[in-house]
């Protein structure tokens, strides 16, 4: 059992940002410039905030990329508002470059982000004005709003398919992946329709055997996903968070984007999707028309849900199964905002978003 860290903070803060990630990162610098202090160093009278992230260290989901994902694959793409990140090597691993911009960007800002600090619950209080942020194995903090911004890799999706309790072989998810040398040898069932089953099918295909497998026939995209593409994701994505549905995934919303790595599989004859197995064999997977296909590995690219459960308390969620949102502010709930759900899920949307949410909440607060 790992012991929690009890921290002390604050018993109150006008809002609570719930998470360090890119998303929450952004509304810590929009609460610095709109005027906020961080509330175990704010002067009497200031208006507050306090930032509690469970992870370990700075970085949020970064930390846990695997080591082969290059800065030539993330470049540009994620730079904090306000402080860019500094000239790197390209091949550099970013699981050692971002955590550590993460990292600089917290101190020069002056955050003061508590971790590890696990938010088990968020509550409304009895006056049903403010809400109560619970953490685990330590004290509770009172707010008059919440930003949650805690993302999604700590919730990885694992489907059930029948007999998947019986496979002697290795099952992981995206989220447990290291490098591509572990499957030397070895034959590997790659699930999944999304980018990341392609690049890492790409990457384990040199060391071992590789059969991909999706729900649905993949729709392929020519040329770069550019600003155009872009909108009309998220526009499509913002729909559904609107009525109150679970956000699609980037790819269901854009299609897959021929990627250089795509590529390599086609020129290599390995971009062959097999349609997804009936049943999971001690040995491997039976295939609908009953053919066995032999397996060492699955390794389940499923995707991600959004980490929310913690919030679970204050009843936000819609018969469609998602939260209705307007823009990052719950719909009818001024007080609640999430950032890097939906729209802004992804690096440059969780940056607006961060701004979006504190110029509603100083509107709110007002």
């Amino acid at each position: 059992m790992v012991a929690h860290v009890v921290h002390t903070f604050p018993p109150a803060a006008d809002v609570v940002v719930i998470g360090a990630g890119q998303a929450g990162l952004s509304a810590g610098f929009h609460l610095l410039r709109r005027g906020f202090a961080p509330a175990a160093t704010a002067p009497p009278g200031a208006r507050t905030f306090l930032m509690l992230d469970g992870e370990d260290g700075p970085g949020g989901a970064w930390r846990h990329r695997w080591r082969s994902l290059r800065m030539s694959t993330v470049n540009d793409i994620y730079d904090l508002p306000g402080i860019e990140q500094r000239d790197v090597d390209p091949e550099s691993p970013s699981v050692d470059v971002l955590p550590a911009y993460f990292a600089d960007y917290e101190r020069e800002l002056g955050l003061a982000v508590v971790r590890p600090a696990r938010v088990r619950q968020v509550r409304w209080d009895d006056d049903g004005e403010h809400v109560v942020v619970e953490t685990a194995g330590g004290p509770s903090v009172r707010a008059r709003a919440v930003v949650n911004a805690t993302g999604t890799w700590s919730k990885p999706f694992w489907p059930h398919y029948p007999g998947q309790e019986t496979f002697r072989g290795r099952q992981l998810h995206t989220a447990d992946y290291v490098r591509a040398e572990d499957f030397a040898g070895q034959r590997v069932g790659v699930v999944g329709g999304g980018i990341s089953a392609l690049q890492l099918m790409e990457e384990i295909s040199h060391v071992g055997s590789t059969t991909w497998f999706t729900r649905r026939e993949p729709v392929f995209v020519d040329g770069e996903f550019g600003p155009r593409s872009g909108h009309d994701a998220v526009a499509r994505v913002e729909e559904r968070v609107r009525a109150g549905l679970p956000p699609l995934s980037v790819v269901a919303a854009t299609g897959l984007v021929k990627t250089p790595y795509v590529r390599a599989l086609e020129d290599r004859g390995l971009l062959v999707r097999h349609p997804m197995f009936a049943r999971i064999v001690p040995d491997g997977v039976v295939m609908p028309d009953g053919t066995t296909v032999g397996l060492d590995v699955l390794f389940w690219n499923t995707g991600f849900r959004a980490a929310l459960d913690h919030l679970r308390p204050l009843r936000l969620r819609e018969p469609g199964g998602g939260i209705r949102m307007d823009g990052t502010q719950v719909a009818g709930e001024p007080r609640v905002h999430l950032v890097g759900y939906g729209p802004s899920s992804s690096t440059v949307g969780a940056n607006r978003a961060g701004r979006d949410a504190v110029n509603a909440l100083v509107r709110h607060l007002a």
